[in-house]
């Protein structure tokens, strides 16, 4: 891809979209972050990324925008930009909570407008990104799902949708992450050093989840792979569910959803 890409906000997030993007080879100096602290973003400037304060002129620059500020920002930036954002432009927000409807009343035009919602795994190039347009063209969604491919996997679903994929793709990288913490800390209590309880419970995480993606089966057919009668396997899932293992993570994804979503 040969288009200027502006990133308004870089943020942990932003800074994620531009670390994914430049480790897949897109040009460092197609590239424009801005942030009011410039100096957070100086590893991206040494890479030839054009870092500004200046969210007018970051747009002015480029064809691709996407924005990533916090949620409670974003109607005053869309405000600041608005005037400088024309029919040609191809807006990406990956703001939560915040509907294309809504982008579309404070812009002053009608570029086409996508929903995004990666994870921070987009810096090592493994997000799951979600997208979603009410008005995109074929060549604008090949656009942006080529942008996020770049980042990891990315699938088109309806707007509606948008909150449920922000629980389960962008929190979802927190729910995993503490589940791997317990499963640390419990590799500790038995025996192993941090170090090395990091190195297997990480690894192990990482072949369930492949298991799973190379070979599509539900995880129940895998784990009855694992369990055995009277085995240690089953006597610790079983523990596990007495504790409430399984619906505590459904209840904290639905509590998650009933917050982005009030």
């Amino acid at each position: 891809m040969n288009k200027q890409i502006a990133i308004i906000g870089g943020g942990n997030l932003g800074q994620a979209i531009a670390s994914g993007l430049i480790s897949e080879n897109f040009k460092a100096s197609n590239l424009t972050i801005t942030r009011h602290k410039t100096d957070l973003l100086s590893a991206f400037k040494a890479q030839g990324v054009h870092i500004t304060s200046n969210n007018i002129d970051a747009i002015k620059a480029s064809q691709i925008i996407i924005i990533a500020v916090k949620p409670y920002k974003i109607e005053a930036v869309l405000k600041e930009v608005s005037p400088h954002i024309s029919n040609e432009h191809l807006v990406i927000s990956v703001v939560s909570d915040y509907t294309i409807d809504s982008i579309n009343t404070i812009l002053q035009t009608s570029p086409v407008v996508f929903r995004a919602m990666p994870n921070t795994a987009s810096s090592v190039n493994e997000s799951m990104t979600c997208i979603a347009s009410l008005n995109a063209k074929e060549e604008d969604t090949k656009t942006v799902t080529s942008i996020f491919n770049a980042l990891g996997e990315t699938i088109r679903i309806e707007e509606q949708l948008m909150d449920a994929a922000t629980v389960l793709g962008a929190c979802g990288i927190a729910y995993v992450l503490r589940f791997i913490r317990g499963m640390i800390q419990g590799g500790i209590e038995i025996g192993f050093d941090a170090k090395t309880a990091t190195l297997i419970a990480t690894q192990t995480v990482k072949g369930a989840s492949e298991l799973l993606l190379q070979k599509g089966n539900h995880p129940e057919a895998e784990i009855d792979k694992v369990t055995t009668p009277k085995g240690c396997t089953i006597a610790g899932l079983n523990e596990m569910e007495h504790q409430g293992f399984s619906s505590a993570l459904i209840k904290g994804i639905k509590t998650s959803y009933n917050n982005i979503s009030d």
